[in-house]
Formats: structure tokens, sequence, C-alpha cells
């Protein structure tokens, strides 16, 4: 996170309006909203390969995992949930719905292990695998070198970001560089963090108006704040902002074109021994089918992979 000096703001309080398990949801009149309350999510825990909670039988990546994990028979993934397609809450107010999540319940299938999909905030996730407290990260990851100093990857997915504006009254941007003098609403954590506070850096080295990022703690309050012109400019993962558009109707549009395509990343704890297994198992479902069927499902089969690895960052 950048510091204040640098104009970025860190807004950690949204609205709340949805309310599940006696607690509100921080699912905010945004695109993930749609889904997330009630409309269209009917692809729920059903659609995945493997149900939760149950355990199939395994192959033999299962013989590869670590005793610990063999052991507990349970993997606990954490996913932000407010990036859909890719992973947001159900119809039913807490399963963690998705592309991701359908992944890692098939992988859970192959490696004979119960599947615990958690929602948790994007930017505690990999600090929570160097503590502990989850097994596996699927929350869109890209992997990069700086990260891979903390977990391992196993990569399943490219993608890169795309930029998107109001319908009405939305600023031309193209690039990156378009983006000075505009203010910016990005999720904490993220690669689109990242890259829009390197952009105000270059603006403001050649002398042009500085780029305002606003910090938010999940998508869904990010897109409110485009909604809501507090923000000229949303940036997500281009699957994440195609999905914003789309559900968002006549409101958003898409602008300018993808940059900075890269590998999304299966996160483990840095030398658990779980990459390998989990690499065999995605190989496994890449031959049989069930890999393409699952990015079909969610209108993502542009992002498939042929040859997933381990720390396959590039960049």
């Amino acid at each position: 996170m950048r510091p204040e000096a640098n104009n970025t703001e860190v807004l950690t309080m949204p609205l709340h309006i949805c309310s599940r398990a006696g607690q509100p949801a921080v699912l905010l009149l945004a695109v993930g909203v749609l889904a997330a309350c009630g409309t269209s999510a009917k692809k729920s825990a059903s659609a995945a390969t493997t149900p939760p909670g149950s355990a199939p039988a395994a192959t033999g990546s299962a013989a590869a995992l670590p005793a610990p994990l063999r052991s507990k028979g349970t993997l606990v993934v954490a996913a932000d949930a407010t990036y859909a397609p890719n992973e947001f809450i159900a119809t039913d107010g807490h399963t963690v719905n998705g592309m991701d999540a359908d992944l890692v319940r098939a992988l859970g299938g192959v490696l004979g292990l119960k599947v615990d999909v958690v929602n948790a905030n994007f930017a505690s996730i990999i600090p929570g695998l160097a503590a502990g407290k989850y097994d596996l990260g699927a929350s869109s990851f890209t992997d990069t070198r700086e990260r891979e100093k903390t977990v391992d990857f196993v990569t399943y997915f490219t993608a890169g970001t795309s930029f998107y504006t109001r319908s009405q009254g939305g600023s031309a941007i193209g690039a990156l560089a378009d983006l000075c003098g505009h203010t910016v609403a990005v999720e904490s954590g993220t690669t689109q963090q990242t890259d829009a506070a390197a952009q105000d850096k270059k603006c403001r080295a050649a002398g042009k108006a500085a780029v305002s990022v606003l910090v938010f703690p999940d998508q869904n309050a990010a897109n409110l704040a485009l909604r809501s012109s507090r923000a000229q400019v949303g940036m997500a993962d281009s699957p994440v902002a195609a999905y914003a558009v789309k559900q968002a109707g006549a409101e958003f549009k898409l602008v300018g074109s993808p940059y900075g395509t890269a590998p999304y990343g299966l996160a483990v704890p840095k030398g658990s021994g779980l990459a390998p297994p989990l690499l065999s198992a995605l190989k496994t479902l890449i031959a049989d089918g069930r890999y393409a069927a699952i990015l079909a499902r969610w209108g993502v089969g542009s992002g498939a992979i042929s040859h997933p690895m381990i720390n396959g960052a590039t960049g």
C-alpha cells in the first residue's frame, strides 16, 4: 500500500447491504452484488465438479500430499468472494461460488480431500497462508516474482488488466499513460493497485497531473466508487472487468485494450510440499476435459492454459 504522500487513499469502511450468517457481507451495490444478493447466481455449489464437503476417491496424486494435509483430510481454501465470475458469494448467502471455487473443488476430488472454501479479504490471504491459517489461496492471484518470495504458485489461467468507465460521460482511457489527472478505483493488494501507483509516479515525473488512486478492501467497493462518480476509472483483471460491465448493463463500458497478460496461480505456503501434487492434479483435470468445462461454465475459456507449472511468474 502506497503512503498518503503519494496520493493514495485507503478506504476500509464500505457500506453493507447484504447479510449472511448473522453479520453483514461486504457486497456493495456493485457488480458482484447482482450475483451475491440473489439475482443470477444459480450456478451455485451444485455446479462444482465436487460438491462442497464431499471427499471422493483419490487418484495417484494424493499419495504425494504432505502428511499433515493427508491426515487432516480437508483442504482449507481462501478466496476473496467479491471478484465475479472468478469468486463470489452464491444466493444462499455464504457459499463461495465461481470459476476458482469450482476448480479447487475438482482438484480436491482428484486429491481425495474435502474442500472448504472460505471467504477472506484479498490482502490477508497470502499472510494467512504463511501463518498456516489456510492451505491454499484461490483468488485470481497473479503469479509474480515478488509474491513467490512468500508463497509457491501453481499456474492455471492467464489474464490481463482492463479499464472500464461509466458509459455516460466516462473518461477516454486507452492505456496506463492516460490515467494522468484521473481518479482510479482499485482493490487493495492487487496488481492494479501497484500499476496505478507506478503510473502516478510516472505522471508526476513528467510534470503531468497525478493519478488519484482510491484503494478499497474489495472489488465491490471499488465498483461502487465508479458507479457513484467518486472514481472516473475502474481497473480489474480482464475477465472480472468484462463481467462487471456485463452485469452493470448500460451503466459501465470497457475502454482501451487489456494489458499485462500474466498467469494466475493457486497459492500454497512456501515449501509446504503441496505444489507438486496440486500440479499433478491440475494436469489430470486438463487431460480429462474437466478444466475446460469449468472455464466454459463461467465464460472465461479464453484464459485457459495447457501447460501449468510451479512458480511461472513472467514479471
